[in-house]
């Protein structure tokens, strides 16, 4: 099963279409990869920026630096909360194994319904 891209913060997220580097001086590594939810079992087709499933939302905790794959902690990353942003949505997630906390844009595909749900809770 291949796993998702995640983003490790949102100024990380944003420099990902200029192929800029992250503050760690790593450059993000592109991969296209198709994966299943492991929440929802949903088979998701990546683009190289897909980290997160568009049906329920949940994501892999999978990354240290963008698309390295490199994270041993391989936990699930679960939807807590999302905002309204002039671009669109960020998506808060937590990982559920370690703790860690990050937040990526909505894109199109996702299940608004979904977003309309964490929208009304607090981050």
């Amino acid at each position: 099963m291949n796993q998702e891209l995640e983003e490790n913060s949102e100024e990380i997220g944003e420099s990902l279409d200029s192929g800029t580097t992250n503050d760690m001086g790593k450059k993000f590594e592109r991969k296209v990869e198709n994966f299943e939810c492991s929440n929802c079992h949903e088979q998701v087709v990546g683009n190289g920026y897909t980290d997160h499933c568009p049906n329920c939302l949940y994501s892999k905790h999978v990354d240290i630096n963008p698309g390295d794959r490199a994270s041993d902690c391989q936990g699930i990353m679960i939807p807590v909360a999302a905002e309204v942003k002039r671009e669109g949505y960020k998506i808060h997630y937590q990982c559920k194994k370690c703790g860690y906390q990050h937040k990526v844009k909505s894109v199109p595909e996702d299940n608004f319904d979904v977003i309309l749900k964490l929208v009304q809770k607090p981050f």
